[in-house]
């Protein structure tokens, strides 16, 4: 690999990002169209209200200590690239090459693809004759198929438009994602208020139910973690964040507390409206409660909140990802164009093209959901090896000037570590096929990068703090 780019006006990003700008980035990637589906599930696994809620408290305050842990990591190295740099400057280069190589073949591109066909899906029921899912054009490729249905036709609109105001500047981008999760808030807030006003299912009583015991609340804390998963997008814009040292810890702490708020608001909306034993197993419970408290208005309401949800998710996307890229390209593991700045936009505009033509082929093809379903339990294993990565950093940038928590500074990190190995092996063992073909999608980065060193040669320097 030759050696990492020099610090020019080409490959530099300018700090204008405030620490509510991160928060919007944390609160747009983690609000999803998860909270409306994953709480039936967790209603399933626990037997009464109290264990139901409890389970979302601590995915929440769970969440804050990994927060924390990044927010320090931020500070030690204030740069763009977020796991890519800590595992990398921590662990070596093969290291963070995979992590940022998942998160371009699957984590950040899947995801993209996955949300914008879920806003193109609802998007259907107010016109269902332009985006509904029946192909038109199929084009064998093998083992997969090329298709263009009126679906991935506005999926691919969505990537295209929402990509486009990214390549165009940072505050165009701030100005989008600002007003998306502003607007998403505001939605969540007048649903919240309104229907607690309403009469719904729920006894005034919990007579009857018997608490929940602890091996199903464990495993009900699973699901609950993958719906609180981005809370650290803040980290992957450092580098554009003003006093990143200050700034990135208060955004990563008000974006993850406000999603826990949210998140603990809607919970108690749905046993207002529905007997935990009627949530249960339900997958669409964003809908069952809203037809219990609004009636029919209930589902249209509700699917306009899942849309602003899900373009906010895909543009908080299309902002964090490309930073990973150009930080690796940086570095020179990556093509080295993905490393330049726009000369008139200031953004890395070409990572954000090659990311928005990853996600539209995998919209096309289809092939976004075995990628997140092989490589799913590989965002918690990263986030443990990041957090792991800590420990290494804080030796080695000993003394660079660091936002470092007083409090449980080495039992929190260690704790998140723990937990979230218990919840990688419990992946492993529920699940071993998916996580074995997830565990060879990251592996094909070890060819990848090694074509990578004999073609280029030398070692990647780390950049300077």
């Amino acid at each position: 690999m030759h050696n990492a780019e020099p610090e020019t006006p080409e490959t530099r990003l300018r700090r204008t990002l405030g620490p509510v700008d991160g928060a919007a980035l944390v609160v747009a990637n983690v609000l999803g169209v998860g909270i409306f589906t994953t709480p039936g599930i967790v209603a399933g696994m626990v037997s009464d209200a109290t264990g139901f809620l409890s389970v979302w408290i601590v995915g929440g305050a769970f969440a804050l200590i990994g927060a924390l842990a990044y927010a320090e990591l931020a500070a030690l190295l204030p740069r763009a690239g977020g796991e890519y740099l800590y595992l990398s400057r921590a662990f070596g280069p093969l290291a963070g090459f995979l992590t940022g190589w998942t998160s371009f073949v699957a984590g950040f591109s899947g995801a993209i693809a996955a949300a914008a066909i879920g806003f193109a899906a609802y998007l259907e029921r107010f016109f269902p004759t332009m985006l509904n899912a029946e192909p038109f054009v199929s084009i064998p490729l093998g083992v997969t198929s090329l298709t263009l249905s009126g679906r991935t036709l506005g999926a691919l609109a969505v990537i295209v438009v929402i990509s486009s105001i990214h390549v165009r500047g940072v505050h165009p981008g701030r100005r989008f994602q600002n007003g998306l999760v502003l607007a998403c808030l505001a939605a969540v807030g007048l649903i919240v208020v309104w229907g607690f006003l309403q009469e719904g299912e729920t006894p005034s009583s919990s007579a009857g139910q018997a608490p929940t015991n602890a091996s199903a609340w464990f495993l009900a804390l699973v699901p609950v973690l993958f719906t609180y998963s981005g809370w650290n997008a803040a980290v992957y814009v450092a580098e554009e964040v003003r006093d990143p040292r200050r700034n990135v810890w208060k955004a990563l702490m008000l974006g993850t507390g406000t999603v826990m708020i949210v998140y603990l608001l809607l919970n108690g909306l749905y046993l207002h409206a529905l007997p935990l034993a009627r949530l249960a197993g339900v997958v669409e419970v964003g809908d069952a409660t809203a037809a219990v408290l609004f009636g029919p208005v209930g589902a249209s309401l509700l699917t306009a909140v899942i849309l602003l949800a899900l373009a906010s998710s895909v543009s908080a996307m299309v902002m964090a990802g490309p930073r990973v890229y150009y930080a690796m390209a940086r570095d020179g593991v990556f093509p080295r164009a993905a490393g330049r700045i726009h000369p008139r936009f200031q953004t890395p505009a070409i990572a954000i093209t090659a990311q928005a033509g990853w996600s539209a082929l995998l919209v096309l093809t289809g092939t976004f959901e075995d990628l997140l379903i092989y490589t799913g339990f590989a965002v918690v294993l990263f986030s443990a090896v990041s957090v792991a990565s800590l420990f290494v950093l804080r030796r080695k940038y000993a003394s660079a000037p660091a936002f470092r928590p007083s409090l449980g500074r080495h039992v929190l990190p260690v704790l998140f570590i723990g937990f979230s190995l218990v919840v990688v092996a419990n992946a492993l063992v529920r699940s071993p096929l998916p996580s074995f073909a997830g565990l060879l999608v990251i592996l094909t980065g070890v060819p990848v990068f090694w074509w990578l060193h004999q073609k280029r040669g030398s070692t990647v320097p780390p950049p300077p703090a």
